[in-house]
């Protein structure tokens, strides 16, 4: 069984965003800030408890992953989140094949 470890930097990252203000918190971004941060952890939950429907939930951080990825870019400044994201999004794309 592999892991996601992207919760902690989705935790990280928001961290940042309150602290730089401006674009950083607009309410696009930072709501999807906080859909990573919370598929993230349901992700790695259902894995933990050992539910086949993980696969559903890994399908979904995927996406939403590679979505904040991209928000992240286009914010700027948040580098470690861009990569973090797509690790992760890639991470769980093999958890759900």
């Amino acid at each position: 069984m592999g892991k996601v470890c992207c919760h902690p930097g989705c935790n990280m990252a928001m961290t940042h965003c309150l602290e730089q203000g401006g674009k950083h918190v607009e309410p696009g971004h930072f709501r999807l800030m906080m859909a990573c941060a919370e598929i993230c952890r349901t992700s790695a939950h259902f894995m933990l408890i050992g539910t086949p429907h993980h696969k559903h939930t890994c399908r979904e951080c995927a996406e939403i992953c590679e979505e904040c990825a991209q928000s992240c870019e286009q914010v700027g400044d948040m580098q470690d989140c861009v990569d973090t994201c797509r690790r992760c999004a890639e991470s769980c794309r093999r958890m759900a094949a």
